[in-house]
């Protein structure tokens, strides 16, 4: 599946799954901006690129600011003559129990995630409207933004939001031949090794022992090659279809996520009391009650 002549922007590339993303689209054919925060680890993806025998260029800088995904376009026009692939990755954590997590906790990860992906997905839309010749978005999930994680409410939040922003996009952009789709990756990464029930398992692929069977296969966890295939896949002509979806991969396993639905709806004429709807709560709703969590870690509310 090639990539010959497309132009792909990866943001947060200078390591873990970005670094993957860049290395797996540049493999494909495609020319790639590698942007990263740290100017010198996005210039040794670079180097590893051009070594393997395909076409990269470092454009250093926190993705959030408007400038900074303006100069990612442009710097893609510039080098290689197009843009057609934007894969908004770059993201940071700041996990904190709701009671301490601070205003600078919060800002911090809505700004690289949420505004990094708006500016970024902004630059990207105004440049394949305007050349007319359509394009790819691919926004990044985590499964924290599908079913909740403990201790992190901006990072829940900001994937959440991510995914309702794709959704958004596939809709505004269709016409323009633009597909907009989010992944939702798991593997074992540096973000991964934070949650306890992982850390070992991460140094242990680290020191190149192999990733357990049962995480390959019941936590859909492996490593970030694991994941790139579904970029280069959504980057494809073969994807030109696939719009507005949550798609998860990691380890083993593929995944396609629903979209919010209504589970049920009652009527009461003339509208509702509190009773009636503690009664219609009791009788009808409680028994379709959705837990919060991860289903590997769901637990009945209190």
């Amino acid at each position: 599946m090639r990539l010959d002549d497309r132009v792909a922007i990866v943001t947060g590339a200078g390591r873990s799954l970005g670094r993957a993303y860049a290395r797996a689209l540049a493999e494909a054919g495609a020319a790639v901006v590698v942007n990263d925060v740290d100017a010198a680890a996005a210039e040794t993806v670079v180097s590893e690129i051009i070594e393997a025998g395909g076409s990269a260029v470092a454009e250093a800088g926190p993705v959030g600011p408007t400038a900074t995904a303006q100069a990612l376009v442009d710097r893609a026009v510039a080098e290689f003559g197009r843009l057609d692939v934007l894969v908004a990755n770059a993201g940071v954590l700041r996990d904190r129990v709701l009671w301490k997590m601070s205003d600078e906790d919060f800002n911090a990860v809505v700004d690289t995630h949420l505004r990094g992906s708006f500016t970024c997905g902004r630059a990207a839309a105004q440049h394949f409207r305007d050349r007319g010749e359509g394009g790819r978005i691919i926004l990044i999930g985590s499964p924290a933004g599908q079913f909740g994680s403990f201790g992190q409410t901006n990072y829940s939040a900001v994937k959440a939001g991510i995914v309702a922003m794709a959704r958004t996009w596939s809709l505004e952009l269709a016409r323009a031949g633009v597909t907009v789709n989010t992944i939702v990756p798991t593997a074992l990464s540096p973000m991964t090794a934070t949650i306890p029930e992982y850390t070992q398992a991460y140094h242990d692929h680290l020191a190149g022992l192999p990733i357990p069977e049962h995480l390959r296969r019941e936590r859909a966890l492996g490593s970030v090659d694991d994941v790139a295939p579904l970029v280069v896949w959504l980057a494809s002509d073969r994807a030109a279809h696939v719009t507005g979806q949550a798609i998860g991969i990691g380890g083993d396993r593929l995944t396609l996520y629903s979209h919010p639905d209504v589970l049920a709806t009652d009527d009461a004429p003339g509208g509702w009391s509190a009773e009636a709807i503690d009664s219609a709560w009791s009788e009808r709703f409680a028994a379709m009650a959705q837990l919060s969590g991860p289903p590997s870690r769901r637990e009945e509310p209190v």
